[in-house]
Parts: structure tokens; sequence; C-alpha cells
């Protein structure tokens, strides 16, 4: 993992060596900006690295390790220690780059971490952590990140951005995203504590369908009062059945009263209301997310004792292109359909996204219609050069918004300078196998662009 890692080609050195400097929109994560604004100092390295990253949990107990030194109560050395028992067997998988990569550009270390490594990098790195330098705002300066969107309900109080943005000691813009997956999961029984909470937040009682569409409406307005410029949807299939008012009506009075709905009666919800809120992004020029294809929740029994996000999600294998076109086509045919980031967790499904954006591309901006970059089980090399050769193959590569973090560690920004690797490799064979000039200003121009300053143009920031 030299200074050439990945980069395969004279070209792709050369790539890299122009954008890998560039600065950093974080456009999708799942930081928190309460921990930003409270700039905490870290204990070691394990709650830095380990806390919270089911990445490396699926991994831990893929080989073996025992949930005790997981999510369990044994210490953060006897957790790294796992971990680093795990590190020599990962071949393969971003994992090991990743935890390297992190060990290079944080911690000045270049010894593989490995069992027998462990204490010395135990030792050397939280040295460098107790001299500081390591709070979250340094790791966000550090790493050269110009904004931050996070991942905010629409119930929630936003009082930590409002700190963040009356802080002037702190130049990286932390916005809100506003991610109202609660909202449409009225089959699921957190719907309905949800509602309680959206009541309290837009301050006013919530009885039928239109009452909800007003009182995510005002949310909508203190989310743009606080910046927002995107928005998140997680779906795992993507729904599509109209109705009526009175249908919408009857099933939301069934939802809130925690009664079971049938698939029919949830996607019909679903729809009004992903339909709605569409149109109401595209009033305020946000881009909307949505991520397809996860199925979340596995295992029942972990579940119950862990909660979700905890490393028991998967891929879901649902068909996906006829509701997609029909659910897209519906808000288009109104004149209103916002910027759209299509992810899919499926690779089955990458010429499906690749093939839908174009259908409703237009003139408001260069490829308003975004084919996102490969997402969670994907971002590795070969699912980050299957996302890139597919959107090359079939759409505009050059205009493209590049790479996100998806991601709860502050070290995680070596990602980027992955991505760009791989980026970079894959346009330089494109040159050395004679299937584009050798044109460096136009190389350039789009490896800057993709790395930074298209996702600054699509989100409309100023920076």
């Amino acid at each position: 993992m030299d200074e050439n890692f990945l980069l395969q080609t004279e070209t792709a050195v050369k790539l890299f060596q122009l954008c890998k400097d560039e600065p950093i929109v974080d456009w999708h994560c799942h930081l928190s900006p309460k921990e930003i604004y409270e700039n905490k100092q870290p204990e070691d390295i394990a709650q830095l690295w380990l806390g919270g990253d089911h990445y490396k949990w699926r991994a831990m107990r893929s080989y073996g390790i025992s949930e005790e030194y997981i999510t369990g109560n044994k210490s953060g050395y006897e957790k790294f220690k796992a971990w680093a028992k795990v590190m020599p067997s990962l071949i393969g998988n971003p994992l090991y780059h990743w935890t390297h990569l992190e060990l290079q550009r944080f911690f000045d270390i270049y010894t593989p971490l490995s069992e027998a490594t462990a204490d010395e990098i135990w030792e050397k790195a939280n040295a460098k952590i107790a001299a500081g330098g390591f709070r979250p705002r340094d790791l966000i300066t550090r790493s050269n990140v110009k904004s931050v969107f996070t991942t905010d309900d629409p119930a929630d109080s936003l009082e930590y951005h409002k700190l963040l943005k009356e802080d002037k000691s702190f130049s990286c813009l932390v916005l809100p995203a506003f991610r109202p997956d609660k909202a449409l999961n009225i089959d699921l029984p957190t719907f309905v504590p949800w509602l309680k909470d959206l009541e309290k937040a837009a301050d006013m009682k919530i009885d039928s369908f239109e009452e909800l569409k007003a009182a995510l409406l005002k949310r909508i307005e203190f989310f743009a009062e606080m910046g927002c410029k995107a928005t998140d949807h997680a779906l795992g299939g993507v729904p599509f059945a109209l109705s009526t008012p009175d249908e919408l009506e009857a099933i939301f009075k069934k939802g809130k009263n925690g009664e079971t709905l049938t698939q029919e009666e949830a996607d019909k919800y679903k729809t009004a209301l992903l339909r709605f809120l569409a149109k109401e992004y595209y009033k305020k020029g946000w881009a909307m997310e949505i991520h397809i294809g996860a199925l979340r929740n596995n295992n029942t029994r972990m579940f119950e004792k862990l909660g979700p996000d905890t490393g028991f999600d998967s891929i879901d294998d649902r068909q996906i292109a006829y509701p997609l076109s029909r659910l897209l086509d519906s808000i288009d045919k109104e004149g209103m359909l916002p910027k759209t980031i299509l992810f899919t967790l499926n690779p089955k499904d990458n010429y499906v996204l690749g093939t839908m954006i174009g259908n409703f591309q237009s003139d408001e901006i260069g490829s308003k219609m975004q084919f996102g970059t490969a997402w969670w089980f994907n971002d590795n090399i070969d699912g980050m050069e299957a996302q890139i050769k597919a959107l090359a193959n079939l759409g505009c590569l050059g205009k493209f918004i590049g790479m996100l973090t998806d991601s709860r560690s502050f070290l995680s920004y070596p990602r980027h300078e992955y991505f760009r690797r791989i980026l970079c490799n894959f346009m330089g064979g494109l040159v050395e196998n004679g299937e584009y000039p050798f044109d460096l200003p136009a190389l350039e121009r789009m490896v800057k662009d993709i790395s930074y300053y298209n996702a600054v143009k699509y989100f409309g920031l100023e920076l």
C-alpha cells in the first residue's frame, strides 16, 4: 500500500496526483452533529475505530470472535486486540485497506496490523491521540472536509446544527439531511411512537393523512432554515400503487391505530407520501437520495438483543425497474421531479439504475439524475469499478458527484482517497488502452470535478 497503491498505469498515477489533495464534500454520512459540536477528546483508538462500526463487527463475527469482544463488555484494549487478530485473514476485504490507510494517514503508522503488532500499534496510536489532534473537528479539518451532511429525522430538534451554525470557530459547513423513513414505514412498530414525536416537533395534532403532510411540511421549512440541501430515503424495494384520498385516510387511520396493513395498503401509502415529499423537495431545490435494496435485521435473536444497524443486514433481490420507472414518471409528469440520486445495494441493478437516470434528465443542471456511488456492501474495489463502468457506459461520468463515506466514524475519510485511486486507475486504463486521448487538461478537470467540484455545484453549496 505505497504511494501508487491501486494505480496500475503511469496515467493513473498522474491523474491521482492531480486530484488527491482536492477537498471533500461528505454529502451522505451518519456522523453525529452532537459529537461534532461537543468535540470531545477520544479515549483511545478502540473508541475511535470499533464503537458503532458494524462493518468491523461483521468481519469479527465471521472470524469467530465472541460477541463480548464486539458489542460486549470487554475493555477497549481487549476489543482492539481481537480486531488485530482478525486483520491478517481479511485479504481482499476493503476493511484491510481502510484500516491501514487510516493508520497511515492519521497515525503515521505503516506497520501491518496483526496480533503480533497490536501492542506496538496500540501504544503508538494512543500516544498520538493523547497528544491531541484527534477530536472530531480536528479529524474533519485534517481531512480537508468542507461540508458534512448528517442524516436527521423530521422530528429532530436540530439543536446541535443550530449551535454549529452559530459557532464561527469551525469552518466546515455541517448541514442536516431530511430522512423521513419513519414517516414512510407505516407498517412497522416504530410508526405510532414516532408519530407522537412528530406531533411534538410540529406542535400540532396529527389525526389524518392531510395533517401528516402539513406537519412534515412544517418540518421541511424548518430544515430549510437550517441549511438543508439533501434528503435521504432507505427503501428495501420500490413502492408504486396509486390510491384515492379516501383510501389514504383509511390506511393512515389503520396505521395510527396500530392495525396490520396489507402490502398493497402500505405501498399505496408510501407511494402517495413519496410523491408529496418529492414535489416539496423540488420546490426547495433539494436533492432526493433513494437507497434501494437493503434487507434489514435478518437475525431476529440479535435484533432483539442489540437493535438495528448492528451488522445483520444484507442485500435484497426484489425487482425494482418497473415500480421505480412509474414512481419517477408520476412525479415528472407534474414537472416537479427533484434532483435525484439513485443507489442500489444489489449490483444486479447497476444497469437498471444506469439506464433509468437517462429517462429523466433535464437542462436544470448537468446530470440532474445521478447514479449514486457503490454503497455499503459494494464500496470495495470490484463494487466501485462496476458502478463507475456502468455509469461510464450508459451516462456522463464527467458529471458524476462522486464519493461519500456513509459512515459513523470520524476516521473514515481515507475512503475518499480509496475512491479517487480507483477512479483514476479506471480513467488511466482507458487512456493507456487508446480509448480516450491523453488530453491532460480535460482529464484533470474531470477527476477534480468528480472528486469535489461537481458535488459543490449539484448541492448548491457556497464554500
